[in-house]
């Protein structure tokens, strides 16, 4: 089987020193760790509490980063790109527990990169657009939830920069 879905895709352009703007946005977001990840299999009723706990902006987590920039010194370019990825296990279960396919979306991914000095793009799929396919009603209102976080997130990475 095969489907094709639209997809709405955000690009906000800032005028911002990378690093500077990239430890606001980090700053920003709760950390998970592998120990709570542990938790969730040994313990999901103390992982449930832990997890409401570990929130940051917007209940937003951390689950990891890739340095795109890094990666591109292989082809000998100078670059400056990190790919965040971010949700909250509790959103997503929000969604997963209606259609296990929304997993294939959650955590979400936030690429910010340097256009030129001073000069970057933050981009992400906008998540209601992604999770809409399903046809879930349940799955559709959390999409559309972060799509707020998101936006209200991005609008926190902007206010009194590091």
């Amino acid at each position: 089987m095969e489907t094709t879905i639209s997809v709405k895709h955000i690009t906000k352009v800032i005028k911002a020193p990378y690093q500077r703007y990239k430890e606001k946005m980090l700053s920003l977001l709760g950390r998970i760790g592998e120990e709570d990840l542990k938790l969730m299999a040994e313990q999901p009723g103390t992982a449930k509490d832990r997890l409401a706990e570990l929130g940051g902006f917007e209940d937003l987590m951390l689950f990891g980063v890739q340095e795109h920039g890094q990666l591109l010194r292989l082809a000998g370019q100078q670059r400056s790109a990190i790919q965040i990825i971010l949700g909250n296990p509790l959103v997503a279960l929000q969604m997963t527990q209606y259609d296990i396919r929304a997993a294939l979306y959650a955590p979400l991914r936030l690429l910010i990169y340097e256009v030129s000095p001073n000069v970057l793009n933050v981009e992400y799929d906008l998540p209601s657009t992604l999770f809409g396919q399903f046809g879930s009603s349940e799955v559709l209102e959390t999409g559309l939830l972060l799509d707020a976080k998101l936006e209200k997130l991005f609008e926190a990475s902007l206010a009194d920069p590091m």
